[in-house]
């Protein structure tokens, strides 16, 4: 019986062979195009779920600040840890991870290389997390403070086909401090938030940052740095609020002036997508792709539930006469359903293959890493539960619809009444084009977010400006600026703390006159040189600038932001303290974005302290670009000799602080053109259905006079009626899901009823190409023909 089925299937789609490649076409596109999305939603999801005891591991950080300053730091201080696991019997055991500032590369023999991804870590490293020692013992791979970890890739850059264990590498410090290879770990997961491809111990991050300190403070006591990322594997069914109070008792017990001090609890399995609070980390963007994913599915079911029925009509008598020889209702729809399937097994053969094909461009637009792997289970399940879902979702109408007609009625023609009623069918071709018409509003909303990110004045003008560390070039500073000023090319050079484009230290160690008693101000310092602010041309809206003399040392300039959150009135001369330095406010500067434009503008200080001000910044004319690099690198090259070269234009530092947002952008394009693409295929069936059941009738029209533009009217009229129809529906849609994301941006644009009108033409535009071809088609059809035939 199955097989007879399978082959009346097999039949009848060679019969209809081009509706049959049509259905395939539409399948095959939305299956790989929906798989392909669901398979980045899973991976998303999937991120840092592979610890056996991620149930239990919690990522401890700190809130902080009063007011508006309140905000989450991901980093705590180094002895929380500890004493939690000593005194709160809920902490089995704990994790440190914290950067490593004090080699920047490594040597073994001939070979040199770069200390990225190295941190100091705790051995219960290898004990809380799943992450395997490949070489080595988890008892003793830290034993040593001059002990080092590899990833297994790492160690295979590093000594190629050599047993690493147990080879000796040398640091670049003045020491050319010797460390010994004591484990090798298998390289981490695509989906891990925790990577690092060196692992040097806690003990000796314990000696070196605190060689000098006169003041008493250690690594166990510290509660004045938040340098460390911290990760507590509790018992089962612990109270996280009562565990975050104990915590914060803590912290005031040893540092009691922390007033503002809290602790927040992160399970490990949303690190990648929730922030601390519970707030959007990107899940939001993960469920909005996952809904377009569904929602291009639906339209490839939509697609190919308007192909089958608008073929129904030419099936009416075969169904019929397999009813009047004994077929029941029931083998008939079981018949339909294996067609459907039959065809859906083809569809994901071709979407498999097509999802191998896009997905290294996928991956390029989306920023991901995604590969098939064929042994790969949770692939597979996607593609299943896809599969079986849009099979189910196309084949029960089509197959009730097909085995539901009345012999006789279908043997006398008297069906098509019935036929005629294609209220279903038309809500099913508005719901396509109101998703095609959100997906292309969405395209429009986003870049226009990103032209207006990019035109926006920042408060300073970063144009044809390059900046670079500079590590031994800081010290000769004086000599390195003047040679640069030489070189026809260079407008300017100056020199500050940190990247202006992205600030990333914060303090709220800081005093004024007014502040009260639990009054916290987190605040962005930023120590500069005398010339940094006309170098920027920022504007100073009260006082003056440094002026590059010592008594500039006890002088701040503050932003607008925190003269007004601090609430300091007539601020020039005013007292206000840094970390332990006491002076005064010298100057106010117009508020300047030194952050995303995700984030609305925190307070800020520029402090004159030329000496930890090792970024370089050169300000070129543009055609002159390429040889101001050339002198930089040269520079470089008399006191850095044994480091490469490496500098960033602060334009394109800029753009990497919204490559989310444009991959985001590049996507929505993508699957608009995908959904537009079925979208059309289904239309373009339903127009065949259209000029089908209406042939007799429009033979008589053309008797009657009508010309080939009303009857292209004629038909093009109720279809465009469904495409407005579906734009009125998605505006609204549209502007909502738009609202909420453009809310991710402190600063956003205005969402223009211009953009919906464009979206709306567009939609209508690609309905009138669809559709014209059957409507001309049908128009020029010989009326006599039509007449007689019905065809």
């Amino acid at each position: 019986m199955f097989r007879n089925y399978l082959k009346t299937a097999w039949r009848s789609l060679l019969k209809n062979r081009f509706y049959s490649l049509l259905n395939i076409s539409g399948l095959t596109v939305g299956l790989a195009v929906g798989m392909l999305i669901l398979l980045w939603v899973q991976n998303e999801m999937s991120y840092d779920r592979f610890h056996a005891k991620a149930s239990n591991i919690y990522s401890l950080q700190n809130m902080v600040g009063t007011g508006t300053s309140r905000q989450i730091w991901t980093v705590t201080t180094a002895p929380i840890a500890e004493m939690a696991k000593k005194e709160l019997p809920e902490v089995k055991d704990m994790v440190r991870l914290t950067g490593n500032g004090w080699y920047s590369q490594f040597t073994y023999k001939d070979k040199v290389f770069q200390a990225t991804n190295c941190s100091f870590t705790d051995p219960s490293y290898f004990t809380v997390f799943d992450f395997k020692l490949l070489k080595g013992q988890q008892s003793t791979v830290f034993a040593d403070p001059h002990s080092i970890v590899m990833s297994a890739g790492t160690a295979k850059k590093y000594f190629g086909d050599e047993d690493p264990i147990g080879k000796v590498i040398k640091a670049d410090d003045p020491n050319q401090t010797p460390f010994t290879v004591t484990g090798v770990m298998m390289d981490y997961p695509e989906n891990s938030t925790i990577k690092n491809d060196l692992l040097l111990p806690m003990s000796l991050r314990a000696q070196l940052g605190y060689a000098n300190n006169k003041e008493g403070r250690t690594i166990y006591n510290d509660f004045i740095q938040f340098n460390y990322t911290t990760f507590l594997l509790l018992r089962d069914n612990v109270n996280l609020g009562k565990l975050s109070t104990q915590l914060r008792n803590i912290h005031l017990r040893n540092k009691a002036d922390d007033t503002d001090i809290e602790y927040l609890l992160n399970p490990i399995s949303k690190l990648h997508l929730y922030r601390a609070d519970g707030s959007d980390g990107g899940i939001d963007t993960v469920r909005l792709f996952g809904i377009i994913a569904l929602l291009i599915l639906v339209i490839a079911c939509i697609n190919y539930v308007n192909l089958s029925t608008a073929r129904s009509m030419l099936r009416a008598r075969e169904v019929s006469m397999r009813k009047i020889v004994g077929a029941a209702r029931m083998q008939l729809f079981i018949q339909f359903v294996a067609e459907t399937t039959l065809l859906f097994l083809f569809a994901t053969v071709f979407a498999v293959v097509l999802m191998y094909l896009l997905l290294p461009g996928f991956n390029y637009i989306s920023g991901q890493t995604l590969a098939m792997h064929f042994n790969n289970y949770h692939m597979w399940l996607v593609i299943g539960c896809t599969v079986c879902g849009t099979v189910a979702a196309s084949s029960i109408y089509p197959a009730i619809l097909l085995s539901s007609f009345e012999p006789l009625k279908a043997l006398k023609g008297k069906i098509s009444a019935r036929i005629g009623d294609v209220l279903f069918r038309k809500i099913l071709v508005v719901t396509q084009f109101a998703v095609s018409v959100i997906l292309i509003t969405g395209t429009f909303i986003i870049s226009k977010q990103l032209a207006y990110i990019h035109n926006k004045q920042l408060g300073f003008d970063k144009t044809n400006v390059f900046a670079l560390y500079m590590r031994g070039m800081n010290q000769h500073y004086d000599a390195v600026k003047a040679d640069l000023l030489k070189q026809p090319g260079v407008l300017d050079v100056t020199r500050a703390m940190d990247n202006v484009v992205d600030l990333n230290n914060q303090t709220g160690d800081n005093a004024w006159d007014g502040k009260g008693p639990t009054e916290t101000m987190m605040m962005y310092p930023l120590a500069i040189d005398h010339n940094f602010i006309p170098f920027f041309n920022m504007q100073l809206l009260e006082g003056k600038n440094f002026s590059g003399t010592p008594g500039d040392s006890t002088h701040f300039i503050l932003n607008e932001t925190a003269v007004r959150n601090a609430g300091i009135k007539s601020p020039i001369g005013k007292r206000f303290r840094l970390w332990k330095t006491e002076g005064t406010i010298i100057g106010v500067v117009k508020d300047f974005h030194f952050a995303s434009l995700k984030e609305k503008i925190e307070p800020s200080i520029f402090f004159y302290s030329p000496s930890s001000a090792s970024f370089l910044y050169v300000k070129t004319n543009g055609t002159g670009a390429t040889a101001a690099i050339a002198a930089v690198e040269q520079q470089w090259k008399q006191y850095n000799a044994k480091y490469p070269f490496q500098y960033a234009f602060l334009d394109e530092t800029f753009n990497k602080l919204y490559s989310n947002e444009q991959r985001t952008g590049s996507l929505f394009q993508v699957f608009a053109g995908i959904a537009i693409l079925i979208s059309c295929l289904g239309l373009f069936g339903l127009a065949a259905y259209t000029a089908q059941v209406r042939t007799r009738e429009i033979g008589v029209r053309k008797v009657l006079g009508a010309t080939v533009t009303m009857i292209v009217q004629l038909l093009v009229k109720d279809f465009i009626q469904l495409v407005l129809l579906a734009i009125v529906i998605a505006t609204p849609v549209a502007w909502y899901i738009m609202h909420n994301w453009l809310h991710h941006f402190a600063y956003q644009t205005n969402i223009s009823w211009v953009v919906f009108l464009i979206s709306g033409a567009i939609a209508v535009f690609i309905a009138i190409a669809t559709i014209g071809f059957q409507s001309v088609k049908a128009a020029l059809a010989n009326p006599a023909r039509s007449l007689k035939t019905g065809e």
